[in-house]
């Protein structure tokens, strides 16, 4: 099999290590951030602007992509790498999240998932082997299983009965995946009962997946919730293996679990917040629409060398945001995806020291404002 997972050093002090994932589409190394391409476009960039600002992977949407434009017209392109334009690695999330979030929408079974499409109300079906004929026919380097998601908070019942089906649709997604340039993941669900968190990894781990990922949480959870799922998961998983934690994107959290010995995120936040005018500085979030920034000609980050920060100001963004121009949503996403992708670097930098406590300290004590920087910055 052409995907392969290597864990370069462990950090002394934490769980944290450095790896190197190898696709037929290239390297990733870990701990890595995935920018979301639900459609197969990360929103408002261009596949060499995602290069520019250092992605080295993409997650895109097996669900939406299944709907429109289908898998057919995919893979007539010749796969989603050469359909978008993307030469780099891609994971394709499965679309049990999705589905979970239709609610009223779609209904259950052990069978499958029957939903209605979002887009003009038809009636599908989704079974763990259409989920995986789909990923095969997007032709991504990362197929994730699929699973079923559980809402924050559930019941013990609730969550008790989408682990067995979780690992059910897992085993059959096992049994009919056979793309050798392929990677599948499986996801462990379990919502925050530790009982059903180790029955579901120890289950995974046994049918022998090429990584697994952590599903079910960021759906609401307080985050000290969150760190205790991880706490008690992740030494199940096999040390040899990537760890993905699902939905995750900010940077405390991110911190947190890659202490925990977390390799790979992914989360619409750098992009979604971008749209609405927010940018991501390393003191904290900044609302640049706001009119505190109508004469401000700072860069949005003082200390930040992306492309929107070398050339333009908070003033002309700002104008551009209330504008309603295409220009400034553009702009503040080349710097939200460039922040945290760069800050993923400071990460494995931090790893490689043996110093990613001690940086995770001085990062988190300047990121604490909740807006941007104070005027003498």
């Amino acid at each position: 099999m052409s995907f392969n997972f290597k864990v370069l050093r462990e950090e002394e002090g934490s769980n944290a290590r450095l790896g190197i994932i190898n696709t037929v589409h290239g390297e990733i190394f870990t701990p890595a951030f995935m920018p979301v391409g639900t459609l197969g476009t990360v929103k408002a960039m261009t596949p060499e602007e995602l290069i520019e600002v250092g992605a080295e992977i993409i997650l895109s949407n097996t669900y939406h992509l299944y709907l429109r434009p289908g898998p057919d017209i995919i893979a007539g392109a010749g796969g989603l790498h050469r359909f978008m334009n993307w030469q780099r690695p891609i994971l394709t999330d499965s679309g049990g999240y999705q589905v979970f979030s239709l609610g009223k929408l779609r209904k259950i079974s052990d069978e499958g998932v029957f939903f209605r499409s979002h887009i003009d109300g038809y009636e599908h079906f989704f079974s763990p082997e259409k989920a995986i004929k789909v990923q095969k026919a997007l032709g991504s380097d990362i197929a994730m299983a699929f699973d079923e998601c559980t809402p924050y908070p559930c019941s013990f019942e609730e969550a008790r009965a989408s682990v067995k089906r979780t690992y059910m649709w897992a085993r059959r997604c096992m049994e009919i995946h056979d793309c050798k340039d392929q990677a599948l993941f499986g996801i462990v669900q379990g919502s925050v009962f530790q009982n059903l968190r180790e029955e579901s990894a120890r289950g995974l781990v046994k049918l022998g997946f090429s990584g697994y990922a952590i599903g079910g949480l960021s759906v609401g959870e307080p985050k000290s919730e969150m760190y205790k799922v991880l706490d008690y998961t992740l030494p199940l998983l096999p040390f040899e293996k990537p760890r993905y934690l699902m939905g995750i994107g900010t940077p405390d959290c991110i911190l947190e679990a890659v202490m925990r010995g977390v390799d790979m995120f992914d989360c619409v936040l750098p992009t979604r917040i971008a749209r609405n005018g927010t940018v991501l500085t390393g003191r904290g979030k900044l609302v640049v629409r706001n009119a505190a920034y109508e004469r401000d000609y700072r860069p949005l980050d003082p200390h930040c060398q992306c492309y929107t920060c070398r050339n333009y100001t908070r003033a002309y963004i700002r104008h551009l945001l209330k504008s309603s121009e295409i220009l400034g949503v553009r702009l503040t996403t080349i710097h939200n995806l460039h922040f945290l992708l760069s800050f993923m670097k400071q990460i494995r930098k931090a790893i490689k020291r043996d110093d990613l406590p001690k940086f995770a300290v001085e990062f988190l004590n300047s990121y604490r404002t909740e807006e941007g920087f104070q005027e003498n910055s």
